[in-house]
């Protein structure tokens, strides 16, 4: 009981944090997040592809059937932001992700809360 608690919370905490990172790619930029996103070598193309692949595995995580791929996918995404702020020389964006990356491998761990019904 107490596992499909955290995994629920985690669940909701990914999918916000996917849902919020994703969206900003949508939106007018600031001067501080096109410079991040420069020095990370991501134009705007590829800006948009990102802010697709973070809401889409947002989503797939919310589905028994998808959780597993959905953290995968997400999974991939950040350690590819990792790689970049490591390869751009910014440590300090490279090491907050790590936390960020954790979560989806805690969740495949504790599975989906879901997976056999609601039961209670």
């Amino acid at each position: 009981m107490v596992a499909r608690i955290i995994s629920s919370l985690l669940i909701l905490a990914t999918v916000y944090f996917g849902l919020s990172h994703g969206a900003r790619a949508f939106q007018k930029p600031s001067l501080e997040y096109l410079g991040m996103m420069n020095s990370l070598g991501i134009n705007e193309v590829i800006r948009i592809i990102i802010g697709c692949w973070a809401i889409a595995s947002s989503v797939l995580i919310l589905f028994p059937k998808t959780f597993i791929i959905g953290n995968v996918a997400r999974a991939i995404f950040l350690l590819g932001m990792m790689l970049l702020a490591l390869k751009a020389g910014n440590y300090k964006f490279a090491i907050i992700e790590i936390p960020f990356l954790l979560m989806p491998v805690i969740l495949i761990y504790l599975g989906h809360p879901f997976k056999n019904g609601f039961k209670i």
